[in-house]
């Protein structure tokens, strides 16, 4: 959604907005996402603005990452999971990241729609992923609406994994803790759990442990256990465990928390790798972002428009290899040594 720069003075001017932001209200929060998800130049300039602005409130939230198999019971578990910490007094914002949702929209309707009763809470948001954004955009947005909700006073966020492929590394890219949602699985199926996946993970939730599945879960667990020796655990002086519970039926769920809230216990050993962890996310965001800005330029010179025209040309009819060619572009119109 786009939002052109003098339809927002129309509505409300940027010094409004930000007070209505910290005071929580939600549609300003929602004019805001919406501002940071544009494309505009105008409205990028308004949204650096006000990210500039709101910078001092932020940082104070327990950021969590969540991704789960298809089948893994995610919609309902995080509904279940975020009810749990408004009961300990939290307030929970939940965003979406979707990569692969840059070729397609979105329903705007569907994160409601999976967690109804989370969503109608007076102490949760919930953000539907964005769509067709390029150049590393949704991961971006996502970042810049993660800020805007904590300056809302949301205090625990929810990032979850929409997509498949890079967004658990994304999302891990952003967050504090990690949690992966499995089901329960026979040996062979936990082998399967892609261990690069593993490897991310400060917490493994074996979610569907219920009724018939309980001695399932509880095998799965010591597997999971037992495959976890065999790694580094991504946050120093942090023991990643396997848990078992329902989303469905809330077992489980309150030793999750605790878990959780171990975790943020500004006196245990791993607290120190928390700050770290955050200082490297904000180098990596600008790594990112000015990536993303080089290639935004390039691609707004006339020259280098015709270059790559010609570039493309010769690829095409195999004369010139795509690599050589793209460095050649560069050194000739950035006078590169």
């Amino acid at each position: 959604m786009n939002m052109s720069h003098s339809s927002l003075e129309k509505n409300q001017a940027l010094p409004s907005l930000i007070s209505d932001i910290q005071s929580g209200n939600r549609r300003a929060l929602s004019k805001a996402i919406s501002l940071a998800e544009s494309s505009l130049d105008e409205d990028r300039i308004l949204t650096e603005q006000l990210l500039q602005s709101i910078l001092p409130v932020t940082g104070k939230a327990k950021r969590i990452g969540i991704t789960g198999s298809p089948g893994a019971g995610k919609s309902t578990f995080i509904e279940t999971f975020g009810l749990a910490c408004i009961e300990k007094g939290e307030k929970v914002a939940v965003l979406a990241i979707d990569p692969s949702s840059q070729s397609h929209g979105g329903s705007i309707l569907g994160d409601k729609v999976r967690m109804p009763v989370l969503a109608r809470s007076e102490q949760a948001y919930i953000r539907p992923s964005p769509s067709r954004l390029t150049l590393g955009g949704v991961s971006n947005a996502t970042r810049e609406a993660l800020l805007l909700c904590e300056a809302a006073g949301f205090t625990t966020i929810l990032i979850e994994t929409v997509g498949v492929g890079q967004s658990e590394v994304e999302v891990r890219s952003m967050t504090d803790l990690f949690l992966l949602l499995t089901m329960p699985m026979a040996g062979d199926e936990v082998q399967g759990i892609k261990r690069g996946i593993m490897e991310l993970a400060d917490i493994i939730f074996i979610n569907k442990s219920d009724g018939d599945l309980v001695s399932f879960a509880d095998l799965s667990k010591s597997q999971i256990q037992s495959a976890l020796t065999l790694m580094h655990s991504p946050t120093q002086d942090w023991n990643v465990q396997a848990m078992t519970g329902s989303g469905l039926h809330g077992n489980g769920i309150s030793e999750l928390l605790q878990k959780c809230t171990d975790f943020f216990e500004i006196s245990a050993p791993h607290h120190h790798t928390i700050a770290e962890r955050r200082n490297l996310q904000n180098q990596e965001w600008f790594e990112l972002a000015f990536h993303r800005e080089l290639i935004l330029w390039a691609d707004k010179q006339e020259s280098i428009k015709k270059a790559k025209i010609e570039a493309i040309q010769h690829i095409t009819n195999g004369i010139t290899v795509p690599s050589m060619t793209a460095r050649a572009i560069v050194k000739t119109h950035l006078h590169s040594d």
